[in-house]
């Protein structure tokens, strides 16, 4: 039996994308980021997760977060 692994996510099911960035207030990804997830590979996910946290401190610099 293959045994299938769960694709990793920064979702944190706080889904609301800020029209002035663009940005999720939740995990920091792009709409289009978000609607790409499941067809991204492993390696295409860590380079967007990479960019989170400044998004994330991004988005609490405009008190946003």
């Amino acid at each position: 039996m293959i045994e299938i692994e769960p694709i990793k996510s920064p979702c944190i099911k706080v889904c609301a994308v800020d029209g002035k960035t663009g940005l999720c207030l939740g995990c920091g990804r792009t709409l289009p980021e978000i609607g790409a997830w499941t067809r991204l590979g492993n390696d295409e996910r860590e380079a967007v997760i990479s960019l989170l946290p400044e998004r994330i401190e991004r988005l609490k610099a405009l008190g946003k977060r």
